[in-house]
């Protein structure tokens, strides 16, 4: 069960992540990184270089010293000091070991700065490869976004839309029951069931009784003319005796 819900917690939190993931920004992240390590190796090599720089010049002085060694070994020869010239003379194989020992890590440390210099000329070359290649992808991608966007937005598919549409829909449906809403109660004005409230009361009735009277005219010529025709038709004829 434990396992399951991690399974569907790990799902839902990669799915979160690559809807709000951006691949310029991933893009730009990894190149700083990448200058970051580019930038070590170089300090790195600086301080190989250093050190073997002040290893030269410990050497360079341990040459100096033995062949003044050997300057003052002679001299104490001349002056029947072989005593002294044995302890000079030991001193100048003491410093012939250390200056062995110089060399020796000079060389560890010149091979290890070549390493670090072939290191940083192929990580330098590798990080402008990248940076490149990282343009060209930051660029299609913003390429690829805008055509989607601008098939959605064409297509009606995208959330903006929806909703654009969705509101369009409602304006529609709202603007419809208005205006059915008025014709019904200018209807309902025209046939007298409403009074309109803003117009003048005592000019409602006059026009109410004018058109009662008018209508009752109306009425009244019609009769008229109804008797009229029945007047001028033919008389019924009356029946004989028998």
């Amino acid at each position: 069960m434990l396992s399951r819900m991690s399974t569907i917690f790990k799902a839902k939190v990669s799915k979160a992540l690559d809807h709000v993931e951006d691949p310029g920004e991933t893009l730009d992240y990894s190149y700083e990184k990448q200058l970051e390590m580019l930038q070590q190796v170089k300090r790195g090599i600086v301080e190989v270089t250093t050190a073997k720089k002040r290893l030269e010049l410990q050497s360079a002085q341990t040459k100096q010293d033995m062949d003044r060694m050997d300057g003052q070994a002679r001299q104490a020869l001349a002056a029947g000091r072989e005593d002294l010239a044995r302890t000079v003379l030991q001193r100048k194989a003491t410093g012939q070991q250390q200056l062995s020992d110089l060399d020796t890590q000079i060389q560890g440390l010149d091979a290890q700065e070549q390493k670090l210099a072939d290191a940083e000329s192929k990580l330098s070359a590798k990080v402008e490869s990248f940076r490149t290649q990282k343009e060209v992808i930051k660029a299609q991608y913003s390429a690829a976004s805008a055509q989607v966007r601008i098939g959605e937005a064409v297509t009606g598919i995208s959330e903006e839309m929806t909703d654009v549409g969705m509101a369009i829909d409602r304006a529609k449906g709202r603007t419809e029951q208005m205006q059915a809403r008025a014709g019904a109660i200018d209807d309902l004005v025209s046939q007298g069931v409403l009074t309109d409230v803003t117009g003048s009361s005592s000019g409602d009735d006059v026009d109410r009784q004018l058109a009662q009277i008018s209508a009752q005219q109306n009425v009244d010529a019609q009769l008229a003319q109804m008797k009229a025709e029945l007047g001028s038709g033919p008389q019924p004829k009356q029946l004989g005796p028998g």
